[in-house]
């Protein structure tokens, strides 16, 4: 494996410095997931987006307690463009985790094993199949016909590209008879590097746009407004696996393609079933040795457990399934000269340090911008304006700063000093002992955080409020029209009594201002969880929203929940702290952010502009463990501890860390210690595994 960026190893990491290097790359992760998802312009490469994501699962590992609501590991790419229709996945479209080397793929198989408590002796096969560098789709047909196809988008939901989709031809409109009345099937949209070479020179020859690369191309053509455009481009598809079915059609993956082959869908030629680990690497050799001879990009191998009934069992994790993986091809490279370093200031005033570099193509996409992560960063690596740097692709997408030449270091060059005050109001910029990143103490008074917190507020995983983009958001700032998030909900009525009505200012019309206006009203209605996720406290993204919505129901139980919970002594501290997912660092955040006085008057105000939905009973609502909460301890027999909580909370149970009088059930397996001791003194049931699985459904 390429050598990434030299940070302090994950395992000499305190909670605290756990938790900014989190929320650090929570930021930079959605940065460039919006820039390849959504704008399919990628700035940077594979080389450092894999190593981004790898290094946060790395520290969600260690530290479980702080895995992040917004964390990438829970998200899939960014929302829809505008300009086509929503189309919700019936079953999510997720991404991949990925493996980088040997090791990697060894721990996948492993982690099989052990979340299926299968024993040594039991193969365990899988289907691999090269990772093709397009745009990932879903066709779903009714009754043997297309109706409908969608971009994978934010894995929840994607773009409505039907009409688009109907002018490939390699897409079955019609399906032979047969086939389940509902089949959603998913793949990959490309373009051969051939057909883009040659679409290349036509384009040039006609002074259009050139496409840096044949992902690039075959996004870009795919998501045309006019049909007509894609349907002038050379594009072709790949179809690898089920979504919704209305009917099981196969028992395993192998079995799946060979039906979609029969019903005219084309498949890899290349995808092979492998019994065992030796032969998946003998496969990734070979694939990787006749990479360049392949008519289509590559950037990997992908391995899918093959039988139909594990993978069932084995289900998802955050933003991918555990039965899949994606085994990463080595970086690209290319040495450039970095210009200039510039810093960022983010919501939570964290001060990011960029390498501006002169632009360079690393296989097939021009890299012009990369992440320093911060100033240990820079020290370790002696970056310094005027450098030449070595720049690592992997992938196609993401880049990242490899080393430094130093033999060809101008004579002149200075070592880079960090700024101790923000680049953008000029606080003092401090760093906390613990923490990896230095921050802006002008907190309200800096008009970055302000800013930034205005966006993450408006952002489409909060308020989402359609044609408020980042330029608007900041226009709106500078000119007094929006200090804070109330004064979204008062803006219409402002602009009425003003006396330069946004339809009148440059960039805006009637249209386009009424447009706005009405989606603000629309979001005066909002879910518990969205509204926790907007409000921006450290720490606290999506998931963790969830988790607090769903255990607290509403923001009065919430805000009173938490405000009792300042006396680390009483009983809201402890079950804050007990529910899984919750550290002390996350609650220190939470505590915190309710006892501000300024966050409260912001809230007070917020809250009189809009309605805040409770949070909706559990999907599994008649379970008989809906909304009980379950401790697990010991070793389980028929099942591994991740499946056995993963189906708990699939039925709407609670899974807490520790026992305390409000749990309903300990769920005791051999070996059990102080849990099952603590559960007989505070007179909490137990079951044995048995029971549980007959109380959740499933019989032994």
């Amino acid at each position: 494996m390429a050598p990434r960026s030299v940070e302090p190893p994950v395992e000499a990491l305190s909670e605290d410095e756990a938790a900014r290097e989190l929320e650090r790359l929570a930021r930079e992760i959605a940065w460039h997931d919006e820039l390849y998802y959504r704008k399919d312009q990628p700035e940077i490469s594979d080389a450092e987006y894999d190593a981004l994501r790898l290094r946060n699962e790395a520290i969600e590992a260690r530290f479980p307690r702080l895995i992040r609501p917004d964390s990438p590991s829970r998200r899939v790419g960014a929302a829809p463009a505008e300009g086509f229709a929503k189309v919700r996945h019936a079953v999510p479209m997720l991404s991949l985790a990925n493996a980088f080397d040997q090791e990697d793929v060894a721990d996948f198989f492993a982690r099989i094993r052990r979340f299926l408590n299968l024993g040594a002796e039991e193969p365990v096969e899988v289907v691999a199949e090269p990772k093709i560098d397009g745009l990932s789709i879903s066709l779903r047909y009714e009754q043997g016909r297309f109706v409908q196809g969608a971009t994978r988008g934010d894995g929840s939901e994607g773009e409505n590209v039907t009409a688009n989709l109907r002018t490939l031809a390699a897409l079955p409109l019609v399906l032979p008879a047969g086939v389940p009345e509902v089949l959603e099937v998913r793949g990959e949209v490309y373009m051969r590097r051939d057909d883009f070479a040659e679409m290349n020179r036509q384009q040039e020859a006609a002074g259009a746009k050139v496409f840096a690369n044949p992902r690039n191309a075959a996004a870009g053509s795919l998501r045309q407004l006019d049909t007509k455009v894609t349907a002038g481009r050379p594009l072709t598809l790949f179809a690898y696996s089920p979504g919704e079915v209305s009917a099981p059609v196969a028992g395993t993956h192998w079995e799946f393609l060979e039906r979609l082959r029969s019903w005219g869908f084309p498949t890899n030629p290349e995808a092979r079933v492998c019994g065992d680990l030796e032969a998946v690497l003998a496969f990734y050799a070979e694939i990787l040795g006749a990479r360049a001879e392949l008519p289509y990009d590559i950037d990997g191998i992908v391995y899918k457990v093959n039988r139909f009934d594990w993978q069932e069992r084995m289900g998802f994790v955050s933003r991918a399934p555990r039965w899949a993986i994606a085994h990463k091809f080595p970086a690209e490279r290319a040495e450039t000269r970095l210009n200039s370093i510039t810093i960022q200031v983010g919501r939570t005033g964290a001060l990011t340090p960029v390498a501006n570099l002169e632009p360079i193509t690393v296989g097939g996409v021009v890299v012009s911008r990369a992440t320093l992560h911060n100033e240990d960063e820079i020290a370790r690596k002696d970056v310094r304006e005027g450098d030449h740097v070595v720049i690592q692709r992997a992938g196609d997408v993401i880049p990242q700063v490899v080393s430094v030449v130093t033999e060809k270091r101008p004579k002149d060059s200075r070592p880079y000093k960090f700024p101790d005050r923000c680049p953008e109001c000029d606080s003092l910029a401090v760093r906390e002992p613990g923490e990896a990143a230095r921050r802006c103490t002008g907190g309200l008074i800096c008009p970055a955080q302000s800013v930034e917190r205005l966006r993450h507020f408006v952002s489409r995983d909060a308020f989402d409020i359609e044609g408020l983009g980042d330029k608007h958001v900041r226009a709106f700032f500078e000119e007094g029209l929006l200090t804070s998030p109330a004064d979204l909900f008062t803006l219409a009525e402002r602009d009425a009594e003003g006396e330069t009505p946004l339809a009148e200012r440059e960039g805006w019309g009637e249209t386009s201002a009424g447009k706005l206006f009405d989606a603000i009203e629309a979001r005066r209605r909002i879910a518990l969880d969205r509204f926790i996720y907007a409000l921006g406290i450290r720490q606290v993204g999506q998931s963790t929203a969830k988790l607090l919505a769903r255990n607290y129901g509403t923001l009065e139980a919430l805000a009173w929940a938490l405000t009792a919970a300042q006396d680390a002594e009483s009983p809201e501290y402890a079950d804050l702290i007990n529910i899984d997912g919750i550290g002390s660092s996350v609650a220190a955040d939470l505590i915190g952010f309710f006892a501000e006085p300024h966050n409260q008057q912001v809230l007070d105000r917020l809250v009189d502009q809009v309605r805040i939905e409770a949070a909706a009973p559990a999907a599994s609502a008649d379970s008989p463990v809906a909304g009980k909460t379950v401790v697990f301890t010991g070793t389980l027999a028929t099942m591994g501890r991740g499946e056995a909580k993963a189906r708990a909370e699939a039925l709407g149970a609670k899974v807490a860390g520790s026992v305390s009088r409000k749990t309903d059930y300990v769920v005791v397996g051999a070996d059990a210690g102080s849990k099952a001791r603590k559960a007989e003194e505070l007179g909490v049931a137990t079951l044995t595994e048995e029971a549980w699985l007959a109380l959740a459904g499933r019989g032994p």
